[in-house]
């Protein structure tokens, strides 16, 4: 889960990635760099799910959704008016959507559960709270994947980071589609 340390952390960091640069603001953004974002995440993600369903490599399955997450992040934070650099790019993205999309995906969240309100807004919080904690979980499992695993805990976390991913980019696709 997201703590306030976390989250503080990120506001801290994307303040100084705006100065330096890593993270700049779009005036209008291109909707063909748009869509190749979108393209990427589907395309990684399709692939992953191929992978996996082959057996062919566990740790492909988990690069290639953390990559499907990747890509759909900045989608949405292109559509939002954000571009990333290419330094410390993964960083820059993980702590954008925290302070950048966290509390824009609760709304379109809350939106969908409308009729509980006051129960909405604490699954809406702890979901987007998860959503946007996924991206880090799979950038640091991706980086510290470990060879001697069994090939049977391989694929259980194969499985979770395809998972993950999917539930990432169908939720996060709903930000780049609203109007």
């Amino acid at each position: 889960m997201l703590n306030e340390k976390r989250i503080r952390e990120a506001e801290k960091n994307v303040k100084d990635y705006l100065e330096e640069g890593l993270l700049r603001k779009v005036e209008k953004p291109d909707k063909k760099i748009l869509n190749i974002f979108l393209r990427n995440s589907d395309e990684s993600l399709k692939l992953a799910n191929k992978i996996f369903l082959e057996k062919s490599s566990w740790l492909w399955v988990i690069v290639i959704s953390y990559y499907a997450m990747y890509y759909m992040a900045n989608a949405v934070l292109y559509k939002y008016g954000y571009k990333v650099g290419s330094k410390i790019a993964h960083r820059v993205t993980a702590d954008a959507l925290i302070v950048l999309v966290r509390n824009k995906l609760k709304n379109v969240l809350l939106e969908e559960f409308e009729e509980a309100r006051e129960e909405a807004l604490e699954i809406a919080r702890t979901k987007s709270n998860e959503i946007i904690e996924s991206f880090d979980l799979e950038r640091r499992k991706r980086s510290k994947f470990q060879y001697e695993m069994t090939e049977e805990i391989k694929m259980g976390k194969a499985k979770s980071s395809l998972e993950r991913a999917k539930r990432f980019c169908f939720e996060l696709r709903k930000l780049v589609e609203e109007a």
